[in-house]
């Protein structure tokens, strides 16, 4: 295992916790940043190119019979192939978090359109499910198994927001584990079939799952109710014959206490698990092989790398499987040195350069992160919210400037501000209904009485006049109260006069000099 830092030549401030990478032939591509994208990167996707320890996000194409893809941070991620032969993969996103910190239950299905030396297209296209559609989640797993030549997908595990009846404003963005109900999800179809298995009698996020033919292994995880990273580990197995798909669960002993681990395989037998917690605010620093022989698992400690002082000393770390046997691994920067970064990342490779080419094959499980608020005192609401300097995209690309500075901190911009009691807008249904707010909810302040703010679409402004009153301000005003918002708003930078210097005070013509009174009197007048 080799170990090295990686440096982030622009947009760093993308690459937050809660984010995923999609490997698709050897190109591996950025997925999950914080913030709505931006018009200059409407995809939110980026290519991740890493090139002699250096990183560069670049902005990714998608076809125009796309659908749109928010930006979802801690979804469940698997690759999907037609059957276990083929070689054309694509990727499935399910569930995340959104940049107004509410959750996904959508399935996404990720798969290239077209394909050329210097760029490469997405299509992306969002599954409709009928039967027990999953509630929306995340830090859950969703992988594929095949079996009698048919494949189905299994999601297990998550956290989900507490039912709206329960939740109040102090709790508002409570959490709790789902049932631990097994659904098979039939991608050609759009069916979803819910199982619910004696063996799992608790909730389980963050764990790690691999799927193999027709089984899918469940080792650690964390468990809200409990509070808890059991050493359980699970083999749910699929029978798919012509009538109603068969499910069965055995636990296995042999397991491990790990949540938020990051999984990546190094050949077709063996996995790597990398990072994790094993206590409240401990990181899990052991590294495991899991290994595969006649349908039996084994799971041993394997030599770790030689971690930095950095990475021993850091309260949290997170990252994603790049494929390949690669993992992606970021840690916060030292907030005492005002020079500092907000993260410092690194890649560690588990597998060999030398590993034959067919045994690079991708894994099927999901390589989740842990919400930092599992493991450290930070809500996830409040998480790391660093200021970054501005960076842009390499000029020769054909794309607009983006710049970091358009990340506004997320608590200020009314991703978590409430609206008046008035508003008709459902908050777990919100979709963006102004162009504008692709970036942020459109929200506008009213300052009547103790002020509140009201959703634009409660508003019934036209696009242009939101777009007006927005113009030079970093919130949104009712027309009653624009006037006051314009006060409040940076005055525009005046450049100062500049003094003419004292040469310029001679006598033009006449080679003379002016006297002292008068030299002192033209002070005062430019002053």
């Amino acid at each position: 295992m080799s170990l090295q830092m990686i440096t982030v030549s622009n947009n760093m401030a993308l690459i937050q916790p809660g984010f995923s990478l999609m490997n698709f032939d050897g190109q591996v591509f950025f997925f999950g940043q914080k913030g709505w994208p931006k018009r200059s990167c409407p995809t939110g996707v980026f290519h991740f190119d890493v090139k002699h320890n250096h990183l560069k996000l670049k902005p990714a194409l998608f076809s125009k019979d796309s659908c749109y893809l928010p930006p979802l941070r801690y979804p469940a991620t698997c690759i999907f192939r037609s059957s276990l032969e083929s070689e054309k993969h694509q990727y499935i996103i399910h569930g995340g978090k959104t940049p107004n910190n509410e959750l996904s239950d959508k399935i996404y299905v990720m798969s290239i359109a077209g394909k050329n030396s210097k760029k490469v297209t997405f299509r992306c296209t969002e599954k409709d499910l009928v039967g027990d559609v999953p509630e929306a989640r995340y830090g859950h797993s969703i992988d594929v198994v095949y079996s009698r030549g048919k494949s189905i997908g299994v999601l297990f595990g998550g956290r989900s927001y507490i039912p709206s009846s329960q939740r109040t404003t102090e709790k508002w963005n409570s959490v709790a584990d789902c049932l631990p109900h097994v659904f098979l999800v039939d991608f050609e179809f759009g069916c979803s079939t819910s199982y619910i298995l004696p063996e799992l009698q608790d909730g389980l996020s963050f764990h790690v799952s691999i799927a193999r033919n027709d089984t899918v292994y469940i080792l650690g995880g964390h468990s809200l109710a409990n509070n808890t990273r059991p050493t359980n580990l699970y083999r749910i197995k699929v029978d798919l014959p012509l009538g109603s798909p068969a499910v069965n669960c055995t636990v296995l002993p042999g397991g491990i206490s790990v949540s938020s681990a990051i999984l990546t395989q190094t050949n077709n037998d063996e996995f790597v698990i990398v990072g994790g917690y094993q206590l409240e605010n401990q990181k899990r620093m052991v590294c495991n092989i899991v290994s595969f022989e006649d349908n039996k698992i084994e799971i041993h400690e394997m030599q770790t790398p030689d971690w930095t002082p950095d990475i021993k000393h850091s309260k949290i770390w997170f990252g994603s499987n790049m494929g390949n046997g690669t993992v992606f691994l970021g840690i916060p920067g030292d907030n005492k040195q005002a020079t500092s970064e907000a993260f410092y990342f690194y890649m560690l490779k588990c597998a060999e350069d030398n590993v034959n080419e067919d045994q690079k094959t991708l894994t099927n499980s999901q390589t989740s992160t842990e919400d930092p608020g599992d493991s450290t005192p930070f809500e996830d609401s409040e998480e790391f919210c660093f200021s970054a300097e501005a960076c842009s995209f390499d000029g020769d690309d054909e794309f607009d400037t983006y710049n970091e500075d358009d990340e506004e901190d997320e608590s200020e911009t009314g991703y978590w501000i409430t609206c008046c009691p008035t508003c008709d807008v459902d908050i777990n249904t919100w979709v963006p209904f102004y162009s504008t707010e692709l970036n942020k909810p459109a929200m506008i302040y009213c300052s009547h009485g103790d002020g509140h703010w009201v959703h634009a679409q409660c508003m019934d402004l036209a696009e242009d006049t939101l777009i007006h009153l927005s113009e030079g301000s970093n919130k949104y005003y009712c027309n009653e109260h624009v006037k006051i918002a314009r006060a409040l708003q940076t005055p525009k930078r005046v450049l100062p006069l500049k003094k003419p210097p004292l040469k310029s005070l001679h006598k033009k013509g006449s080679g003379k000099i002016f006297t002292p009174a008068k030299k002192s009197f033209l002070r005062r007048l430019f002053d």
